[in-house]
């Protein structure tokens, strides 16, 4: 997951969509918005609008049509299978099956493993990844301190584990902390037990080039809207066999080859993978966004890396001399992605994104990014009675004006306060008076 970085400038990487809005403030003016919040759903990129804007005028169902539309957009829908398989590196015998997103990959994954198969997974984890596990073969590891923490405690998981199906459930790039795991050396301590391993790239997939084959994993599952294709497709990528012998995901049109009427009850013949898991009329253009962007990171890794990475220590020597700031962290000792989440002593992390957003123009997250158990331990830990944090997430639409505007406009309410009153509505900060129009296709 390393990867060489030549030190350079942050402008020769894809554009986004977006990336000249401007936003209302509460004061009056407008300002370029600066999205700080690409972990939670990157903007799309304009390569990826102009391969969706080329499908479109070909758009039909696909799989069963004669007509000649149809037929292009069958071959568009199956061509992003070898497309999304090259850009994690799998098996050329890996199946590829299109879902909507991360979380309905993996719940598809917990759906398809055998009966009785024992679940090793930290707790750590996203809720996508943490929650289609439950019952008396799931074996939640405490989160550990280190990479080399981790590894032992898999290894001693594993040995623990029930005999039979084993399979480990690991994040590659934390979404709270940034942290990049040490998927290839968790790898090989599940080798060793017998066990497979499912990697969770959502936040790795738009930061990282993945190499499923060189890591050691047996399943990949990421999101199109995460890697700058937001039109509502993702994708779980890995071997094949758990996924044939699993009834159907969904039922319906496209899982099944053939149903006979039987009077009293109906036949049904199911579809192999991936049909078997992909009922229903299929997101051509999702599917085909998807793929486009794997195609267009994959040219653009180098200053894609290069250009976060500098950002990233911008913003992390910057928000050091933020009054009160306090980094989360689980792993002491490991890199990096585009993500930093921190609390600031005596400052609610709702009320700082309202007002980061009403007077300043800047997008961040707020809350538990769906990872509570590990956000509550980590604001304990940082001396913060609120269960919530704060997290600044850099991507292709960051620029450094962006995270300069950040850290001093964070300078500024810690020292100096707001410049507008705000209160609480339905549990959220709003400001009072709030002035800022909608867009005109709101209205």
């Amino acid at each position: 997951m390393t990867l060489a970085i030549t030190p350079g400038t942050t402008t020769s990487v894809p554009a986004v969509v977006g990336a000249d809005l401007r936003v209302p403030l509460v004061t009056g003016e407008r300002v370029t918005y600066a999205n700080l919040d690409h972990a939670a759903s990157a903007p799309c990129l304009q390569e990826v609008r102009d391969a969706v804007d080329e499908l479109l005028p070909w758009y039909a169902s696909v799989h069963r049509g004669a007509g000649f539309a149809s037929q292009v957009s069958t071959r568009v829908y199956e061509q992003a299978r070898d497309r999304v398989r090259r850009f994690v590196g799998a098996h050329p015998s890996d199946t590829v099956v299109f879902t909507r997103n991360t979380t309905d990959s993996l719940n598809l994954l917990a759906r398809s493993v055998p009966r009785n198969t024992a679940v090793v997974l930290f707790d750590s984890e996203h809720h996508a990844a943490l929650l289609p596990w439950r019952g008396p073969n799931v074996q939640r590891v405490p989160a550990p301190s280190s990479s080399g923490a981790a590894v032992v405690a898999l290894d001693r998981a594993l040995a623990a584990a029930p005999v039979g199906p084993r399979l480990v459930i690991v994040t590659g790039a934390s979404n709270v902390t940034g942290e990049l795991w040490p998927v290839a050396e968790l790898a090989k301590v599940a080798r060793r037990h017998g066990a497979r391993i499912a990697l969770d790239a959502a936040q790795l997939a738009p930061h990282r080039p993945i190499n499923a084959r060189e890591l050691g994993v047996d399943y990949v599952a990421f999101s199109g809207h995460k890697i700058y294709a937001p039109f509502g497709a993702g994708v779980l990528v890995g071997r094949a066999d758990w996924l044939q012998q699993a009834q159907p995901y969904l039922v319906g049109g496209g899982a099944t080859s053939k149903v006979t009427d039987h009077g009293d009850r109906l036949g049904v013949a199911w579809s192999a993978v991936p049909e078997r898991h992909e009922a229903g009329s299929p997101n051509v253009v999702g599917v085909h966004a998807l793929a486009a962007a794997c195609e267009i990171l994959s040219r653009h890794w180098e200053q894609t890396v290069a250009h976060e990475q500098e950002l990233l220590t911008r913003l992390r020597d910057g928000l050091r001399t933020v009054p009160g700031f306090r980094e989360l962290s689980i792993l002491t000792d490991a890199d990096k992605v585009g993500v930093v989440s921190f609390t600031i002593n005596g400052f609610d992390a709702g009320f700082l994104a309202a007002a980061l957003s009403a007077e300043y123009g800047i997008g961040v997250r707020d809350g538990a990014f769906c990872a509570h158990v590990i956000v509550s331990r980590l604001v304990k830990k940082a001396g913060s009675h609120e269960q919530r944090a704060v997290r600044a997430s850099i991507g292709l639409g960051t620029t450094a004006e962006h995270v300069d505007r950040l850290v001093a406009a964070l300078r500024t309410l810690v020292t100096e306060g707001p410049k507008w009153t705000y209160t609480r509505c339905d549990g959220r900060w709003v400001p009072e008076d709030d002035g800022r129009t909608l867009p005109p296709f709101l209205a």
